[in-house]
């Protein structure tokens, strides 16, 4: 038998996310003993640029950082890529112009995963929002996106940045909660926890309807490559 695939991770946005995606990826793998685990290469840079600002015209580009994370990841034995962070997928040409290793994208991980639900709400950063990637990622596959408006999307933001910070209290886990079941009021049969820091605060047994975790559906996919 072949020894699996070396994985890539392109960390840092933010580092308790990429801390988040490791965990599960360790969990995940179901190892009697430690050679059973993955090999798994971390890039933790949480100097790349703000990918919400880049994309809304407020910062500079994560592109070159991006690209340059995944080269170094790929020189240092990495078979393939994968990023901690939904938003950074906006600049996944960029990274798979950098490099002659496969990508992982978080985003049709987590489209597929969502299975044949036909209305989906949607928890993403602005940047996410603004890039239109999981609309196209699930417009294609012939389903609805619901999200926040821009009031509540405003107070989503704030949310994010405060687990970013490191503020993952009963107060965040409840507001986050809400966030999602007005969503699901309004008819979607699926909650997309499309930011990464999502998962870190909701919980899917709070809710009534499936919590579809952008991180876990990144973990499977990235698992059945390594191993295939």
């Amino acid at each position: 038998m072949s020894e699996p695939k070396i994985i890539g991770i392109i960390g840092g946005m933010g580092p308790a996310a990429t801390v988040d995606l490791f965990a599960k990826l360790v969990e995940a793998t179901g190892a009697a003993i430690d050679q059973d685990h993955l090999r798994t290469l971390i890039d933790n840079n949480p100097r790349i640029p703000n990918r919400n600002d880049a994309i809304a015209g407020r910062g500079p580009s994560p592109a070159p950082h991006l690209a340059a994370a995944a080269r170094g990841l790929q020189q240092a034995g990495a078979d393939f890529l994968v990023i901690a962070c939904n938003t950074a997928h906006a600049f996944q040409s960029d990274i798979e112009a950098a490099v002659t290793i496969p990508f992982i994208s978080m985003i049709e991980a987590t489209a597929d995963a969502a299975g044949d639900v036909d209305r989906v709400g949607v928890l993403a950063a602005d940047g996410c929002r603004g890039a239109h990637l999981y609309e196209h990622a699930f417009g294609k596959r012939g389903v609805t996106t619901l999200f926040l408006d821009d009031e509540t999307q405003a107070e989503f933001m704030k949310l994010i940045f405060r687990v970013k910070a490191g503020d993952m209290s009963d107060a965040v886990r409840r507001r986050m909660e809400s966030l999602a079941l007005s969503l699901y009021a309004r008819g979607a049969k699926a909650i997309i926890a499309a930011c990464t820091e999502v998962p870190l605060v909701l919980s899917a047994d709070a809710l009534a309807v499936p919590v579809i975790n952008s991180t876990d559906a990144l973990v499977a996919r990235a698992i059945a490559f390594a191993k295939a």
